[in-house]
């Protein structure tokens, strides 16, 4: 189906929003008024702008409080609503929203708005131009859409249809069934809004906290398939109110808003992109630094070995059991401190799970590589992330491991208790503009399941988590962004989990070995012995360590720290009884500790 986006939706000028939303893929836009009362350019440019961009102009908006209202005052608001379409056709749009009224002045009139709506369409028709009659949820009196929907009906004029919000039905609880009632022709126009479910006044709910779909709790789709199921055939358009989109660079958001429109449609059976290739593990994680001797050090201490060397890069594979670090020291590393850079996922379809990267527009990266070199897929996330698709050691397929030669390193997992079994999940901080975008990302390229986001007490504000994660939990990321961030947008230190059967015996060879685990303060562990009950000398042994634990229905967490190296520290977990969870309980702990640290 045709795609839109308002201006609204997107930060900048006019003319930087049209351009974002042509180079994302877009055929069309809404022009909100604001924009173009702003803009140096005559409506005749902006239309010659949007043709040059393979844009439409499918809808002005909004035109205010004009039903309802004594007749002396509507007179007032036809003279307004001529102006505006004579701007309209030099605009090159043909479609009118107007919002029901929030006027002191309207009455509640069914008849009355009915009568002056027709007059307005009947001027409307003059110009050659529709009006989309919408509810706003705030509306002073019509605030539901079937409610708008009578009035339209009432009024009988061919120029004058309704226009649906996904928003303003989904957030007031609407049973969006009923727009099975409306015929298609008389539904003018379509726009769509995703939100967080939140409990707060539906205005400043609406212009502040929207989202495109699929990255809030409302069930977009199933609305979507209610007005199709009439027959309606506009455009899928994006009207989204977020104080964040409207600070964040206007390209990205472009992209992310269309992406979101491409999941929509393959989720209504629109289309057929190719199928999710969920990864059924993390193959590795690489590392990028200015020196590897602290992470090489700390890695040693964890019982890791470095096991092979990249034939032609400064690149060391360090391996413990299946936990696989690489080690980059290459000339183009920033040499700001280190940072995870990349990350390998093992892919049933490698190949396949490229394709649908691309087909949803992720950025697929080139590789500077030898002529030897393992050709591997590798796409982009939002924060830049580099995510390879693997098949490690896999008969048939090319394996990235066969880009290295072995050093004499085993890399087997320590004997005895605490060694390292795998990688448990990783924690990647995003920059503060493009969290939704994340996990949008990551649960329609990857195909990964998102659990609720959860808040966590920073001494510098609160730190929003995500987690993403596959059926099994054998690939889990979880996406954050906190307070305060740096110039260039992140800030964060990331970091590594690793899995382990014994986390205390872990944490006791890892300091034997000369490794520093993260101090943490004594009254975290008075409380803990007032929230549970620890068998003889287990509290102290986790005070003696600094390890934390959690407590769920289905199990319990034990975990603890390294200190950071640049922007990545390493955690050892522990995970019993089918604990799914990440410790959040303990995250505001864990922040105040590093924070203390001058992390």
């Amino acid at each position: 189906m045709r795609t839109s986006i308002a201006t609204v939706s997107l930060s900048g000028a006019l003319t930087e929003k049209l351009t974002a939303a042509a180079r994302a893929g877009f055929d069309g836009v809404e022009v909100f008024e604001n924009d173009l009362l702003a803009s140096s350019l005559a409506p005749e440019e902006v239309r010659a702008r949007c043709a040059d961009l393979g844009l439409g102009i499918d809808l002005y908006q909004p035109m205010r409080d004009i039903e309802g209202v004594p007749e002396a005052e509507f007179r007032r608001n036809l003279r307004r609503a001529a102006h505006k379409f004579r701007v309209m056709r030099r605009l090159g749009a043909d479609t009118v929203l107007v919002c029901s009224s929030v006027s002191p002045l309207a009455v509640d009139d069914d008849e009355l708005a009915a009568s002056q709506l027709r007059r307005l369409a009947e001027l409307a028709d003059g110009f050659g131009i529709r009006v989309a009659y919408e509810a706003l949820a705030w509306g002073r009196h019509v605030s539901t859409y079937d409610h708008a929907w009578r009035i339209v009906e009432a009024a009988d004029h061919p120029a004058l249809g309704t226009c649906l919000d996904s928003f303003h039905i989904l957030a007031r609880g609407s049973d969006p069934k009923g727009i099975a009632d409306i015929p298609g022709e008389k539904i003018f126009f379509l726009q769509l809004a995703d939100a967080p479910l939140m409990a707060m006044d539906v205005l400043q709910w609406s212009r502040h906290y929207r989202c495109f779909p699929g990255q809030g709790g409302f069930d977009v789709a199933g609305l979507v398939g209610q007005v199709l199921r009439t027959g309606y055939r506009g455009p899928l358009s994006l009207e989204v109110f977020n104080d964040v989109f409207r600070q964040a660079e206007a390209g990205p958001t472009a992209v992310d808003a269309l992406r979101s429109l491409l999941v929509l449609q393959e989720a209504l059976g629109l289309t057929a992109p190719p199928p999710p290739v969920v990864p059924t593990g993390v193959a590795f994680a690489e590392l990028v630094t200015p020196d590897a001797e602290p992470v090489a050090g700390i890695l040693e201490a964890l019982g890791f070995a470095r096991t092979a060397r990249h034939r032609g890069k400064p690149v060391d594979l360090w391996q413990q059991g299946e936990a696989r670090v690489l080690l980059n020291t290459g000339p183009g590393v920033r040499r700001d401190g280190t940072q995870l850079a990349a990350v390998g996922l093992e892919s049933p379809d490698p190949a396949g799970a490229a394709r649908r990267a691309e087909s949803l527009l992720a950025p697929v990266l080139p590789r500077r590589r030898a002529p030897r070199d393992v050709l591997l897929d590798a796409v982009a996330a939002p924060d830049g992330t580099e995510l390879f698709f693997c098949a490690t050691d896999r008969p048939g397929l090319p394996s990235w491991t066969g880009d290295f030669e072995s050093t004499g390193g085993t890399g087997q997992a320590a004997p005895g208790a605490g060694g390292v079994r795998r990688i448990d999940h990783l924690a990647l901080t995003q920059p503060w503009h493009q969290f939704d975008e994340a996990t949008l990302f990551h649960r329609s390229v990857l195909g990964l399941g998102a659990q609720e986001s959860v808040d966590v007490a920073d001494p510098y504000g609160l730190l929003r988590s995500r987690a993403v994660t596959d059926a099994d939990g054998n690939v889990r990321i979880a996406l954050g962004v906190g307070p305060a961030p740096d110039a260039d947008g992140g800030g964060r230190a990331q970091h590594i989990a690793f899995a382990t059967d014994d986390v205390v015996a872990a944490a006791r060879r890892f300091r034997a070995a000369g490794g520093r685990l993260l101090p943490i303060p004594a009254n975290y562990y008075d409380d803990l012995a007032a929230r549970y009950e620890f068998g003889e000398g287990e509290l102290e042994e986790l005070r003696d360590l600094g390890v934390l634990y959690d407590r769920e229905a289905g199990g319990a967490f034990r975990h603890c720290y390294t200190e950071t190296v640049g922007r990545v520290f390493f955690e050892l977990v522990q995970r019993d009884g089918g604990y799914r969870g990440y410790g959040a309980a303990n995250a505001p702990v864990r922040l105040a500790a590093q924070r203390g640290r001058g992390v």
